[in-house]
């Protein structure tokens, strides 16, 4: 046992459960003492805060427990810390919250305040930076680095550290066919906020969606039509590109616009959902620190599957 900077190092001999590790090493703390711990985001495995007292430990892991109150832990009801460590904060964030504010000086609540407001109750100077981000009403994960050094890395190397980013999209209409590629040229008007596709280059930026549909479904009828069916379908979908509004932009050009879409669909007139329905589902990327691969996975919403019953 080391202590350093006032925390409480160990080292794992053998493979065991975290709870029954801490109570053997902890001096013969009390179980309810360990989930507190544990509760308070005190242990860390690695560089990874673990609340999960049945985590399974293997020789050579270092176990830290810091012996302040800092690590509080993130209460909020749209937004839940799916990995954190000392470079990066992974989140799952839910519609309706901004990444970042729009405007200078804002107040509104987003999810770059809520993490900023996290990290210093842990540290008065520590910030955070947002690494890419998600349309207000797009539900799924986000990562943030801990510091401007990191934030310019991955910005810059972004296209090379991710391995893997899937969406899921609940789409009107028939894709056709069903699994396929789009490719499509997209230019911004940043005068009334709105991407334009073009199946040429016209000068815009390469856009590139890989799509699957996983399930079709009829559902009720268009509230402005005369009792026409409609039809949806969950789709899959992996970017090759990362543009603003790509995947709402590309299933529009098809003739599938995503539920819920007022910019580029029907909006809400014919909306079984009272949301914008795209989800950031999964998340992989090599770690620009340990230079491992990470991966982090959201369920699918269960209204979107609700829809296709």
């Amino acid at each position: 046992m080391i202590k350093r900077k006032q925390d409480t190092i160990l080292k794992v001999t053998e493979p065991a459960p975290l709870m029954d590790f801490l109570i053997a090493k902890m001096g013969g703390m009390a179980r309810s003492s360990v989930k507190q711990l544990l509760g308070q985001r005190r242990v860390k495995v690695g560089n990874v805060v673990q609340t999960r007292h049945d985590f399974a430990l293997n020789s050579g892991d270092v176990v830290t427990v810091s012996s302040g109150r800092g690590n509080s832990q993130l209460t909020h009801p749209k937004l839940k810390i799916v990995y954190e460590d000392d470079d990066l904060i992974v989140v799952n964030k839910q519609p309706g919250l901004l990444t970042v504010a729009t405007t200078p000086g804002s107040k509104e609540t987003t999810v770059m305040s809520i993490l900023r407001a996290y990290v210093k109750k842990q540290n008065a100077r520590a910030n955070i930076y947002v690494v890419h981000r998600l349309d207000r009403e797009t539900s799924g994960l986000l990562v943030f680095a801990r510091s401007e050094e990191l934030q310019h890395y991955m910005r810059e190397y972004w296209r090379e550290l991710v391995t893997e980013r899937t969406y899921i999209a609940l789409a009107e209409g028939i894709l056709e066919p069903r699994e396929g590629k789009i490719t499509t040229w997209l230019t911004e008007d940043k005068r009334n906020a709105v991407v334009y596709s073009s199946p040429v280059d016209d000068g815009g930026d390469i856009a590139i969606t890989n799509y699957k549909v996983l399930k079709t479904s009829n559902y009720g009828t268009s509230l402005n039509s005369q009792l026409s069916t409609i039809n949806y379908q969950l789709v899959e979908l992996h970017l090759e590109t990362g543009r603003t509004n790509q995947i709402r932009v590309h299933l529009a050009s098809k003739g599938c616009p995503v539920v819920g879409d007022r910019k580029y669909g029907h909006g809400n007139e014919s909306s079984p959902i009272d949301r914008l329905c795209l989800h950031a589902k999964v998340l992989a990327f090599i770690h620009p620190v340990t230079e491992k691969t990470v991966r982090f996975e959201s369920p699918v919403p269960k209204e979107f599957n609700r829809v296709l019953q």
